[in-house]
C-alpha cells in the first residue's frame, strides 16, 4: 500500500475520531443523566457548548499557531484531545465532564483544520477534492457506525467505557499521524493581521455565507428528524434506527458526490441543487402524509442539501493559495466554523417554526434558507467570474 493511501486512511480515521467524540453525548445522553444525577436537558447543554467552543476556538488556534511547525502543533493538539477525552471517561461529576468537553472541543476544530491543510499539501492537485470529501465523510461514518457502537457499549457496560474506547482510537490515530505525516511542510508564515485580511476578500465572506446558510437549510428540518419520521410519517420505533441508518449511508454517498462535484467546477453547478432543495422542502409537508413519499424526499435531501461542502472548502483553499498563502490554515478552518454557526441558526429556526406552524410545516423555514443560499451562490459565482476576468486582463 502506498504512503499516500495510508495517509488518506489516517486522515479519515482522524475525522472519524473527532466525529465519535462530538456525537457520543447525543447517543448516551440518558445514561449520563442517570449516572451524574442531572436532568437530560442539562446534559443536552454539553452538545450546545461543545459546538460553540468548537466554532470559536478553531480560528484563534489556527491563526495564533501559524508561525510554529504544523506537524508539532498538530501532535500537541491531538495529545490535549486525548487527555480531555480520557478524563471525560473518568468524570464523576457534571462539572468535571463539562470542563473536559470544553477542553476537547477547544482543540477538535483546530485538529480538523490542520488535517485539511495537510491533505491540501500532500494530495496531488487533481485528488484534493476527493480526499477532502472523504475527510468530511469520516464524520458521517462516525454518526452511522461509531455512535451506535458507542450506545451499545454504554448499554452493555457504561458511558465511561464508550469514552475510553474513543481514547483508544485516539491513541492509535496519534501514533499513525506521528509516523505518516511529513515533518517539514512548506509554510508561508504571517502575523495575525496578515492572515485575517483573507476574511475581507469578497470571494471568501460570500463563500462563508453560502456555507453557513447551507448548514442552516439542513438543520432547519433535520433537528427534528426523529419526530418527522415517527410522528409525522407514522413509522414505529423499531423502524427508526434502520431509517436513520439509511439516511447516514446517504450522507456518506453525498460526501463522495461532493468531492466529485468539486473536481468539476462545482460552484457553478450549485444553483441547480439549491433550486431542487427549495422544491423538495416546499413539497415535504404534503409528502409527509405518505411514508414512501416523505422518506423518499428526506433521502434525496440528505444526498444534495450539503453537497456544496467540498466545492466550498476547495474554493477557500484556492483563494488562499492564489492571494493569501500566509492564511492557508485559516482557509482550512472557516468552512467548519461557518457550518457550526449555521447548525445553531438552523436549529433555532426549527424550534421557532415548530412552535409557530407545527412539526408538519417546519421545512418552510429550511426552504427560505435554501433560497438565501441560492442568491448567495449566484452572487459568489459572478464575483469569481469578475475576478478571473480582471486577472486575465492584467496578464
Amino acid at each position: 500500500m502506498s504512503k499516500y493511501r495510508l495517509q488518506t486512511i489516517i486522515f479519515v480515521l482522524t475525522s472519524f475520531m473527532l466525529g465519535c467524540n462530538e456525537f457520543i453525548v447525543v447517543g448516551v445522553i440518558s445514561d449520563i443523566s442517570k449516572s451524574l444525577n442531572v436532568s437530560v436537558a442539562t446534559v443536552g447543554y454539553l452538545v450546545t457548548i461543545f459546538a460553540t467552543v468548537f466554532a470559536v476556538s478553531a480560528p484563534f488556534i489556527t491563526v495564533l499557531t501559524n508561525r510554529f511547525s504544523r506537524y508539532k502543533t498538530l501532535m500537541v493538539l491531538v495529545l490535549i484531545f486525548l487527555v480531555g477525552n480520557t478524563l471525560s471517561g473518568f468524570a464523576t461529576s457534571y462539572a468535571m465532564l463539562l470542563v473536559m468537553r470544553v477542553v476537547t472541543a477547544s482543540v477538535a476544530g483546530a485538529i480538523e483544520s490542520f488535517i485539511i491543510a495537510f491533505a491540501n499539501d500532500i494530495a496531488p492537485h487533481d485528488k484534493r477534492a476527493v480526499l477532502i470529501a472523504w475527510i468530511s465523510a469520516g464524520f458521517s461514518i462516525a454518526s452511522v457506525i461509531g455512535v451506535p457502537i458507542g450506545v451499545a457499549i454504554s448499554t452493555a457496560d457504561s458511558w465511561h467505557t464508550a469514552f475510553h474506547v474513543i481514547s483508544g482510537i485516539t491513541l492509535v490515530t496519534a501514533l499513525l499521524l506521528a509516523w505518516l505525516l511529513p515533518r517539514n511542510v512548506a509554510q508561508t508564515k504571517g502575523g495575525v493581521k496578515d492572515q485575517l485580511v483573507f476574511l475581507t476578500d469578497k470571494r471568501v465572506y460570500l463563500g462563508i455565507a453560502v456555507n453557513l446558510f447551507m448548514a442552516a437549510t439542513m438543520y432547519a428540518y433535520y433537528t427534528y428528524i426523529r419526530p418527522l419520521i415517527t410522528t409525522s410519517m407514522g413509522f414505529d420505533l423499531t423502524s427508526l434506527n434502520w431509517l436513520l441508518f439509511a439516511l447516514g449511508i446517504m450522507s456518506i454517498i453525498s460526501n463522495r458526490l461532493s468531492g466529485a462535484l468539486a473536481e468539476r467546477n462545482g460552484l457553478s453547478k450549485l444553483p441547480w441543487f439549491y433550486v431542487a432543495d427549495m422544491l423538495l422542502l416546499v413539497a415535504l409537508p404534503i409528502a409527509l402524509n405518505s411514508q414512501v413519499a416523505g422518506f423518499g424526499i428526506l433521502l434525496i435531501l440528505t444526498l444534495i442539501v450539503t453537497i456544496a461542502g467540498a466545492p466550498i472548502q476547495i474554493h477557500f483553499l484556492d483563494v488562499a493559495a492564489e492571494s493569501y498563502p500566509q492564511a492557508t490554515m485559516l482557509a482550512s478552518s472557516v468552512s467548519a466554523i461557518s457550518f457550526n454557526i449555521g447548525i445553531s441558526v438552523g436549529s433555532a429556526t426549527a424550534s421557532l417554526m415548530l412552535s409557530q406552524v407545527g412539526l408538519q410545516n417546519i421545512s418552510f423555514g429550511a426552504a427560505g434558507y435554501a433560497l438565501v443560499s441560492l442568491i448567495l451562490v449566484v452572487v459568489l459565482n459572478r464575483v469569481i467570474a469578475a475576478h478571473q476576468q480582471s486577472v486575465a486582463l492584467e496578464k
